[in-house]
């Protein structure tokens, strides 16, 4: 069949490089689920099981009707994925505005786009309303002039609350779908003080340590500059204020405070070197022990610590997977920066949550790697040069920005509906910066503060 034949010919020639293609059907199969207007029912199961047992034992040749059988195999459990997912996390959603009484723990601390501070509170209770009717969890927005409690304490008010809204326009931001993969059942604001009813006790003792570790960095530098050292470090945003995210959103370096992949990846890259030059200095251990993978192992704990001390959120838990697979690159002696690398990292966070597949954060983030990847891969198959070793450095950062802005331009526009004119020049003089000065400065103060001493630290912020 002319088809196949041609389909054969196309995919034979990428034979050994069919791996970046998992992740491709798999969020084919993903994209499927959440592109249907109602929920699929027993039927529809029942046809995609049955097709994916019929293109099974398709799976054995190694021709084109293998390649495709795998294609409609991975795009069926991408679809099962994330009906699985969706399913998981259901939970009760109000139904009706309410107006009362409500008690629950706080579990987060945020900040709204228009400046209001957002309490997010679990093990709720809600007046004149069923155990079963009650949402898993809410989000009521507070005044900021009153104090806040602290995570974990449980806390009553009376609020205003509502179900979370769909989008307000064809095909814009969805917050209801959000809102139901966080298990946020509803959202509302109250004028009244927030009172403490118990104050917080032996649980959620990482996110109250990363609220006493973003307390401690604005304590020690004032002003706006400890909010924004607070959001790289802490992944806590509420010391910034609008007028300096608009600024950052407008020149192309809000991802700067978002704890992505570029500060997971600076953050293990500076621990991994720091830690492979300190044992090649002592020749003891570099001529008997295999110092690349020391340092790897050391830099993956690294990254593990800042996973849990940032909160833990979508973004980053996709910049620590990518990170992962690549220190384990290492640690079994394979190629880390590689197409199979990113194809790796974007199947797993597919598989862990698959509703970021249509979330601007990881289009945005493996459009980037991905460029940056292929990029920089031809640049060092080719054996092309950056200029001169004094200049390389810099040509590095020039090309690495203009590649990611390319590349995250697209969904930028079609998200938000904006681009970012200076976001070259911007990157070109903000990212060297953060690699150089604040996450070494950082690293160094986080160490020093068991001892009392972070300041030390904090001096080069």
């Amino acid at each position: 069949m002319l088809p196949l034949l041609i389909i054969d010919q196309a995919l034979q020639r990428q034979r050994g490089h069919l791996l970046p293609w998992i992740p491709v059907c798999f969020g084919l199969g993903i994209g499927c689920f959440f592109a249907l207007t109602q929920d699929p029912g027993f039927v529809t199961y029942a046809l995609m099981g049955l097709a994916m047992v019929l293109v099974l034992p398709q799976t054995q040749h190694k021709d084109a009707r293998g390649l495709v059988a795998w294609a409609v195999l991975f795009l069926g459990l991408g679809f099962a994925t994330a009906a699985l997912r969706t399913h998981s996390v259901a939970a009760p959603v109000l139904s009706f505005r309410y107006y009362g009484p409500v008690e629950g723990r706080i579990i987060g601390i945020d900040q709204s786009s228009s400046g209001r501070i957002r309490l997010t509170l679990d093990r709720v209770r809600l007046a004149r309303t069923s155990f079963q009717k009650t949402p898993e969890r809410v989000r009521v927005s507070v005044s900021s002039d009153q104090a806040l409690p602290s995570i974990g304490a449980t806390v009553a008010t009376t609020a205003h609350l509502m179900p979370p809204q769909g989008p307000s326009e064809p095909g814009g931001f969805d917050f209801r779908r959000l809102a139901w993969f966080s298990e946020l059942g509803a959202v509302g604001y109250t004028r009244k003080p927030v009172l403490v009813l118990q104050p917080a006790q032996s649980a959620l003792a990482i996110q109250r340590f990363r609220a006493r570790l973003s307390g401690m960095i604005q304590h020690r530098i004032a002003g706006e500059t400890g909010g924004v050292a607070a959001a790289i470090i802490a992944g806590d945003r509420v010391g910034v204020s609008q007028e300096t995210l608009r600024v950052l959103r407008g020149s192309n370096l809000a991802h700067l405070l978002a704890i992505s992949g570029l500060h997971m990846g600076l953050l293990s890259g500076f621990v991994f070197s720091f830690i492979r030059v300190v044992l090649c200095l002592w020749p003891a251990v570099a001529l008997r022990c295999n110092v690349k993978k020391i340092a790897a192992c050391a830099a993956l704990m690294a990254a593990v610590a800042y996973l849990a001390i940032s909160g833990g959120n979508v973004a980053t838990e996709r910049a620590f997977i990518m990170v992962s697979v690549l220190l384990v690159a290492v640690l079994l002696d394979r190629r880390a920066f590689s197409l199979r690398a990113v194809a790796v990292a974007a199947t797993l966070v597919l598989l862990r949550r698959p509703e970021t597949l249509l979330s601007p954060g990881f289009q945005m983030s493996f459009a980037a790697t991905t460029a940056l990847v292929a990029v920089f891969g031809a640049i060092r198959d080719h054996q092309l040069g950056l200029g001169p070793a004094w200049l390389r450095p810099v040509l590095t950062v020039v090309v690495s920005s203009a590649v990611a802005g390319l590349a995250t331009a697209p969904y930028g526009a079609a998200h938000f509906n904006t681009l970012a004119h200076f976001g070259l020049l911007a990157n070109v003089l903000a990212v060297p910066i953060i690699g150089l000065v604040v996450v070494p400065s950082a690293v160094l103060a986080l160490c020093l503060a068991p001892l009392g001493v972070e300041e030390v630290g904090f001096l080069f912020s």
